[in-house]
C-alpha cells in the first residue's frame, strides 16, 4: 500500500498551521434550566469544548458555534471550542493533558480517552448507529469493492473511524487495502469526499454523517458501492477534573435540548436530533476494532 498524504486541500485556505479553534461566547439570561440547578459549572471557569477535527474547520465553527452558545448561556459561564490540527495531536491532547473540559469525540476515541484518562461519558447523540461508506463518481465505472483494486481510495487518517471499518469490510470482502489498492490519506472527511469528486481519486471513505451534511450538488453526483458495520452515535463526555455537579448540570441540558425552541433550533442546526444519556457498555464493543 502507498499511502499519499494530501496536503494540498488542507493548505489553500491559509490555516494549516492553525492550532486550535477558539470562540468565546458571550454570557446571556439562561432560560432552560431552574434556579436550583444553575451555576453548578460557574467555579469552574471558562469551559473548553473540545471537537475532533473530523470536518474542515471552517466547517466545524460553523456547526458547533450555535451549541457552544447554547451552553455557554445556560450554564453562566464561557464556553469556548477548540481543536486541533489533526487526530493524533486531538488524541495526545486529550489523554495526556486532559485538554479539555467537554469532548465530542468519535466512538473509538472515546474508549481510548476513557481508559487512558478518565474521560466520563455524560451523554450520547439520539440518532440510529452511524457508518462509513465507500462513494465514487456516478460517471466512473467503479460498482463494487472488487472494482476497487489497483484504484486509489481517499480516506481520513489511519486512526479514523472510518479508515478503520472500511480497512475491516475490505479484508472481509478479500481485498487486502495495504496491498491492493492506493489508500490516499486526506486530513478530514469532506477533503476525503472532494478527493474523488475533483477527480484526484478513484474513490472515497467517510463516516455516513459527514456525507449526508455535504452539498447537495456534491452527494448527487457521488454514489455509494458500500457500507461498513455500523458503531454506536457520537458521545459527549467530560475532563475528571470537572465536579460532578457540573457534569450532571451539562448532561441535563442536552438531554433537554428539544424541549425549548432554543434547543430546537440547535440541534436542527447540528442535524442531530436529541442527546441521550450515556451508557459506557455500548461502547465497550469497539474494542475488538481498535485492537486490529
Amino acid at each position: 500500500m502507498q499511502i499519499i498524504p494530501v496536503r494540498s486541500q488542507q493548505r489553500r485556505t491559509g490555516k494549516h498551521k492553525l492550532l486550535a479553534v477558539i470562540i468565546c461566547c458571550l454570557l446571556t439570561t439562561p432560560a432552560t434550566i431552574t434556579a436550583g440547578e444553575k451555576g453548578n459549572c460557574r467555579q469552574a471557569g471558562p469551559l473548553v469544548f473540545g471537537i475532533l477535527p473530523f470536518i474542515s474547520i471552517e466547517q466545524l465553527v460553523f456547526r458547533f458555534t450555535p451549541l457552544a452558545n447554547y451552553l455557554s448561556e445556560n450554564l453562566q459561564v464561557p464556553v469556548r471550542i477548540e481543536t486541533a490540527p489533526d487526530f493524533v495531536e486531538f488524541a495526545r491532547r486529550t489523554h495526556e493533558e486532559s485538554r479539555y473540559d467537554i469532548l465530542f469525540t468519535a466512538p473509538h476515541f472515546f474508549i481510548r480517552a476513557n481508559q487512558k484518562a478518565g474521560y466520563r461519558l455524560i451523554a450520547s447523540v439520539d440518532s440510529p448507529e452511524m457508518w462509513a461508506v465507500i462513494v465514487v463518481p456516478k460517471q466512473n465505472d467503479i460498482r463494487t469493492l472488487q472494482d476497487l483494486e489497483g484504484k486509489r481510495l481517499a480516506t481520513v487518517p489511519p486512526l479514523g473511524l472510518a479508515t478503520l471499518l472500511v480497512r475491516k469490510t475490505l479484508f472481509e470482502a478479500g481485498i487486502d487495502p495495504d496491498v491492493d489498492l492506493d489508500m490516499v490519506i486526506t486530513p478530514t472527511h469532506d477533503a476525503s469526499l472532494l478527493s474523488s469528486y475533483h477527480g484526484v481519486t478513484d474513490a472515497s471513505a467517510l463516516m455516513q454523517p459527514p456525507f449526508e451534511a455535504a452539498s447537495k450538488k456534491v452527494r448527487d453526483s457521488m454514489r455509494i458501492i458500500a457500507r461498513t458495520e455500523s458503531t454506536p452515535h457520537i458521545p459527549i463526555s467530560v475532563a475528571p477534573t470537572l465536579g460532578e455537579d457540573c457534569a450532571a448540570e451539562i448532561t441535563d441540558l442536552l438531554v433537554n435540548m428539544g424541549s425549548t425552541p432554543e434547543g430546537k433550533a440547535v440541534l436542527q442546526h447540528n442535524r442531530f436530533t436529541g442527546y441521550r444519556p450515556g451508557d459506557t457498555a455500548i461502547y465497550e464493543r469497539l474494542n475488538d476494532l481498535l485492537s486490529r
